[in-house]
């Protein structure tokens, strides 16, 4: 189960004056399923309007109805393997977004994944959160208790050109749970519970 003070805590160092992101990656996915344009800057160069733009649809995510919307899952030993989705988001968590080709196998197995016949945007958020230790009053403390390393993942359709509309599917990952990092688990968010995206649900749990 996920701790909703947990996500909130994540949504509150995601403000225009407060972010964690230091890069923003992404992907246009045209009307056949096939990337368009894709993109990777540092969060740091990107305009105030931009900025904040892009912090609503990363916070979408945390900031969704814990175990409702927003639900952890386990990684199995038997997807963990060679050319798994778990080795891949590990890679793109330790290199902060900054090798184009991992992620554009990540942009084209979401494609492969989610076969709409719409134009749709991937955006893929690098942040570095240094956890504060907290005291036995649940305030925090100066001292840090760990630096949380993670990715957000967003699946949007189009508003308009480059404008993505609010996702209806991403993730989380590591999840981030009691506090801590935990690469075994992802929080996977679907904006309509009752509406699985078994194929990305495949492709994020199951083999490349």
């Amino acid at each position: 189960m996920i701790n909703r003070e947990d996500m909130l805590e994540l949504t509150r160092r995601m403000t225009p004056a407060r972010s964690c992101f230091d890069r923003i990656a992404g992907a246009y996915i045209n009307d056949l399923g096939e990337v368009d344009e894709s993109f990777n800057i540092h969060f740091g160069k990107l305009s105030a309007s931009e900025k904040a733009r892009n912090l609503e649809l990363a916070k979408t995510v945390p900031f969704s109805k814990t175990n409702i919307q927003l639900k952890e899952y386990t990684f199995s030993d038997t997807v963990k393997g060679k050319d798994s989705m778990w080795q891949l988001l590990q890679a793109i968590q330790q290199c902060g977004l900054k090798n184009d080709a991992l992620m554009e196998i990540l942009y084209e197995q979401i494609a492969d994944g989610y076969p709409v016949d719409n134009e749709f945007a991937v955006f893929v958020f690098h942040g570095v959160y240094d956890v504060p230790l907290k005291g036995k009053d649940k305030e925090s403390l100066w001292e840090s208790e760990e630096v949380y390393n993670f990715i957000i993942c967003t699946v949007s359709p189009m508003r308009a050109a480059y404008e993505p509309a609010e996702p209806v599917f991403g993730f989380l990952y590591p999840a981030f749970s009691d506090r801590s990092a935990d690469a075994e688990k992802i929080d996977i968010f679907h904006a309509d519970a009752n509406q699985i995206e078994e194929g990305l649900m495949y492709k994020l749990l199951g083999k490349l």
